[in-house]
């Protein structure tokens, strides 16, 4: 499965998120690669999937978890979580940010 999408899509739909962002969501997260590498290395994983959290001050954080063949969450290995939240760690030059 081909999951790209073209830039002008991408900034139309970040434009729309921006316009009525619910209240506790990041702009964004970012996640340093070696540790999404090592999440994706792990024995099995064939996909990576994204769930949304909601910690007990109200903000919502990215929950990222490798996923088998089977579709199967890999639960019992590397979960990751606290990435670089925009804001206020944001991009400072991003057509996908503006």
């Amino acid at each position: 499965m081909n999951h790209a999408i073209s830039l002008e899509q991408a900034v139309a739909m970040t434009n729309l998120y921006r316009s009525s962002i619910p209240e506790g969501m990041p702009l964004s997260e970012t996640f340093e690669i070696e540790s999404v590498n090592t999440l994706l290395s792990q024995s099995g994983c064939t996909a990576l999937r994204i769930y949304y959290g909601k910690k007990t001050d109200a903000t919502i954080h990215a929950i990222l978890v490798g996923v088998n063949k089977n579709g199967e969450d890999i639960t019992e290995g590397l979960l990751l979580e606290d990435g670089n939240r925009c804001p206020p760690y944001c991009p400072s030059d991003s057509i996908l940010n503006k």
